[in-house]
């Protein structure tokens, strides 16, 4: 009973300062989360899963439904083997597939020393040692066929092999799928092992032959990411597709391989990076959907096969909201999922050909309709070199041209990821309006949807012209009456956290506050303790040691935040994750370490068992605490 006290208590003193017509932290975590699971058999239903966080024992309680397509009554479900297709089955019912994990290396001491059961040590010879927020045990997920029949005939598809199918870190089953034909598995996998697999993006699609046993490289000789395969009904395989090894934010093209030859069909739109893709029912048509303009929009694209006619894009929907999955087609239905920033996601059906949306599932219109939103408007900034950046802007709730409000600076991260109508739990806009700031989010260089170009012009500068951008955002909003320039703050985590470090050391006073989350602080370290290894080789031009590098050289002298810290001046609330393998911890106890001992005012939440991100609802609560609490102080 006083654990659950201490709780209420905490959560009603960070709300204090929150209007109760308006979004506040803890209503953000009671909001239902959709995912969908897919259609049902006879594509009548969709069924979906809604998930909500429960505060006091710091989980989330999940309940599935099924809708119905045709009169949109829901159904709730417990059991749903028996209405949505089971992928992991072969069409011809023989054969099952199913990934778990397998001892391969020796890793922990207890391998080498048996009878020391109680040692924690790890002994490593090889990179790869850790990935994401996971060290590494020497067991690696392998694909298994099992004869229905037969459960003893079970076979590893990767026996032996020190590779992961499911991919790591966040693949799942559909990195392993059947042929319509029964005859073959699709699998995604990277065979490298240790340093050769930290330093390569280059997965490929291998394809296991049922009745020979023979294994086959699908993408031998495309040497980015390949990832997501997907049979349609002719028996034709579809996958995305990145060209070029080590650089993971590489141009995304939709692939098609008819078993003779290889179709790019989206290698001719520059503007296009496909996000995600759904064959159609016919297999003549591919729906996918990808940035452009600061959203997510869904496209069609044809599959002319043999024919020579050239592929077809289409864009079908526009609008500022971003389709943010497909689910699947039912008729001349595609249902979809979709947000907006003053909207958590839901199911939406949209006509094929027209392109016209019906929102399908309503799981959160209660708590929005005793909430007032918030209006969300686009801006054109015109850049230092003359070019004309998109920057999303998002005001308070109630919001009056004639009074002046704080105004904060998002830094987007990635680096290389489109800034659309996404909605966060974390870096939730419509919470940040709601405590009466402004916020304006450029599309900054390295942003996809804007031309590959653009997107490109961050790699090897991040501290060049993408600062100015953000700089240029800034500035041009101060013109408005309404922006209280003494009131600005800059806040952003991952690159966006290395944005504000950076913009710490040259803002010329422009900043008042600052917040960043998972930042790169100095280069260097980031080099010699990222498991992304690849992605650091990519964007700053090659390893810290290359003296003849100039590249490499010259992200080191002008674009290391570290070097800047004589400047630093201004309050900066630093969080860092205990289990971020990717911008590891040293990164922000740096940051905090240097703002303390130049006597800038400065706070660090440390949080032990986050990873990049913040997975727990009471962190996520205590970090949306700490974040306001800390913006009242420094923009009074």
């Amino acid at each position: 009973m006083k654990k659950i006290l201490i709780i209420i208590n905490a959560i009603i003193l960070i709300n204090t300062a929150f209007a109760q017509d308006k979004m506040t932290p803890t209503l953000l975590w009671k909001l239902n989360r959709v995912s969908a699971i897919g259609l049902s058999n006879d594509k009548k239903y969709v069924v979906y899963n809604v998930s909500t966080p429960n505060i006091e024992n710091n989980k989330s309680s999940s309940k599935k439904y099924y809708i119905s397509l045709e009169n949109s009554k829901i159904y709730s479900i417990d059991n749903i083997d028996s209405l949505i297709p089971d992928n992991t089955l072969s069409p011809n019912w023989k054969y099952k597939l199913s990934d778990e994990p397998v001892k391969i290396k020796n890793i922990k001491g207890e391998d080498y020393y048996p009878a020391l059961t109680k040692s924690n040590v790890y002994i490593f010879d090889n990179l790869n040692n850790r990935h994401w927020d996971t060290w590494e045990e020497g067991k690696f997920d392998h694909v298994f066929l099992t004869e229905i029949s037969n459960p003893n005939n079970k076979i590893d598809l990767l026996a032996n092999e020190p590779y992961d199918c499911p991919t790591k870190p966040f693949g799942g089953s559909e990195d392993y799928i059947w042929s319509r034909d029964s005859k073959q598995v699709v699998y995604v996998t990277k065979k490298k092992y240790g340093t050769e697999y930290a330093t390569s993006t280059n997965t490929d699609l291998f394809s296991y032959d049922i009745a020979s046993g023979k294994t086959t490289n699908l993408t031998e000789g495309m040497m980015g990411y390949d990832i997501n395969p997907s049979f349609n009904s002719k028996n034709e395989l579809a996958w995305l597709s990145m060209k070029r090894e080590g650089y993971e934010a590489d141009k995304q093209d939709i692939i098609v391989w008819n078993g003779f030859t290889k179709m790019n069909l989206t290698q001719q739109h520059d503007e296009i990076h496909v996000e995600g893709f759904k064959w159609s029912d016919d297999g003549k048509t591919i729906f996918f959907y990808a940035p452009i303009d600061g959203t997510l929009q869904l496209f069609s694209v044809s599959y002319p096969g043999l024919t020579k006619m050239m592929p077809v894009v289409t864009q079908l929907t526009k609008g500022d909201f971003d389709i943010s999955g497909i689910v699947g087609q039912s008729g001349n239905k595609l249902i979809v999922t979709r947000t907006d920033m003053n909207h958590a996601t839901e199911l939406y059906v949209v006509d094929c050909k027209s392109g016209k949306m019906k929102q399908l599932t309503h799981v959160n219109d209660d708590i929005y309709a005793k909430i007032k939103l918030s209006k969300v408007e686009k801006r054109f900034v015109k850049t230092t070199d003359g070019k004309d950046m998109l920057a999303w802007v998002i005001y308070p709730p109630d919001f009056d041209a004639t009074k002046k409000y704080p105004t904060l600076l998002y830094c987007q991260g990635g680096p290389q990821s489109a800034l659309t109508q996404f909605y966060s739990f974390r870096w939730n806009f419509q919470l940040m309006a709601a405590n009466g700031y402004i916020v304006i989010a450029p599309n900054r260089r390295g942003m996809p949807g804007h031309g590959t170009q653009w997107n490109e012009e961050i790699s090897k500068d991040w501290g060049g012209q993408v600062m100015q951008d953000y700089l240029s955002a800034i500035d041009d909003i101060s013109k408005e009456k309404y922006v209280d320039t003494a009131r600005r703050g800059c806040v952003g985590a991952s690159y966006g956290g290395y944005s504000v470090f950076y913009l710490a050391g040259i803002h010329n006073n422009r900043f008042k506050s600052f917040i960043a989350h998972d930042g790169v602080f100095d280069l260097r370290s980031m080099m010699g303790t990222t498991e992304e290894i690849w992605f650091t080789d990519w964007d700053f031009g090659g390893k810290y040691w290359e003296k003849n590098n100039q590249t490499v050289q010259k992200s080191l002298a002008e674009f290391n935040p570290i070097n800047n810290i004589d400047k630093w001046n201004t309050p900066i609330l630093i969080y860092q994750g205990g289990k971020d393998y990717r911008v590891p911890i040293e990164q922000g106890l740096q940051a905090f370490q240097a703002a303390q001992l130049r006597g800038v005012k400065s706070k660090l939440v440390y949080m032990p068992d986050e990873n990049h991100w913040v997975m727990s609802a009471q962190n996520a609560l205590v970090w949306q605490g700490e974040f306001y609490k800390w913006l009242a102080e420094t923009l009074k």
